[in-house]
């Protein structure tokens, strides 16, 4: 089973709960993308289905754990996503609500659901599973995970045992991403910009759009420094069409405003964007309160996207609102 760097607290509160009988029927963990969500609804699948627990830990080698490992045992269903968005659809939703009274057939009597990144789920698809998660059959076990809370109606969050997962130290993310081979030097360039995620880390080693991104979010950044309207916009313009890419820039850039608003009262401050130089230089020109109209910017920027509204037209008047904001 792979090991989790961090979040000992949780691994504890989770063993816990399996110890004293008293597992959550319906858990969600949730946290920024690459702390480790869906590793800690494995481990959690792993904790319930574990035929021979060592000291209240699964042993990961007996059978059920070793079939969940390679995604193979019959009783741990990975919900599928559907549509553009990668959401979970109604008929999804209802097929999940029948089968879910179909007994399981394993040594420790569970059936556990997983539904992977949430941040898409429909309403009507989450009060379709209400009633199944307000009075599961005693075998059945339903695990989400997604960015945030808010993601989710309060009908459901309070059905829930909700578990934030956090990024782990920077040393630790070294050691992880050590111990899979990587280059010193790729290890210490993607530690600088995210800090302990590892999933983070990882996939800007690994991934070459990341990469680019990341290089686009500091242009952004430059452009925001030199109040360069025209730069801004065509940095903006290069994101073109691609929801993803529009969403992690706009993520990124956001926790940079966050940096420089922290560094603006604490210049000894730790940050959790990708570039630190260019948070100091921000916090050097942005006072407080423009920071958090930039911050706002961003959000409905984002919001306008999601809302399927032009992405060219909603990043134009992001630009505008920005340099606005700074003039």
């Amino acid at each position: 089973m792979k090991k989790i760097q961090g979040n000992n607290l949780l691994i504890s509160n989770l063993c816990n709960m399996k110890k004293s009988g008293r597992t959550a029927h319906t858990v969600l963990f949730y946290g920024e993308k690459g702390t480790g969500k869906k590793l800690m609804a494995e481990f959690y699948t792993n904790l319930l289905m574990c035929n021979s627990p060592i000291n209240d830990m699964p042993c990961g080698t007996c059978s059920a754990c070793k079939n969940i490992q390679a995604g193979t045992h019959p009783d741990v269903i990975y919900v599928e996503t559907s549509g553009k968005l990668g959401g979970y659809s109604v008929d999804t939703a209802r097929k999940i609500c029948s089968d879910a009274f179909i007994k399981p057939n394993n040594d420790t009597s569970c059936k556990v659901y997983i539904f992977r990144d949430c941040h898409n789920m429909d309403v009507r698809t989450q009060n379709t599973l209400l009633k199944i998660i307000e009075e599961p059959p005693e075998y059945a076990y339903f695990i989400f995970t997604s960015e945030t809370k808010t993601d989710f109606l309060p009908t459901i969050i309070s059905r829930c045992v909700c578990f934030g997962v956090s990024p782990c130290t920077e040393k630790q993310a070294e050691n992880a991403l050590s111990e899979s081979s990587f280059n010193p030097e790729d290890i210490k360039k993607a530690v600088k910009c995210f800090h302990g995620n590892i999933g983070m880390c990882t996939e800007y080693i690994n991934n070459e759009d990341l990469r680019r991104q990341v290089d686009l979010t500091k242009q952004l950044a430059d452009s925001i420094i030199r109040k360069d309207e025209y730069a801004l916009d065509t940095a903006l313009f290069t994101l073109n069409k691609n929801r993803n890419d529009v969403r992690t820039v706009l993520s990124m850039l956001d926790k940079l405003i966050r940096d420089s608003a922290v560094l603006i009262q604490d210049t000894k401050a730790n940050n959790i964007g990708c570039f630190r130089e260019g948070a100091v230089k921000l916090s050097y020109i942005l006072t407080s309160r423009q920071a958090e109209k930039i911050h706002y910017s961003i959000e409905r920027a984002w919001h306008t996207v999601e809302c399927n509204v032009n992405i060219p037209l909603a990043l134009s008047a992001l630009c505008a609102e920005i340099i606005e904001t700074i003039i």
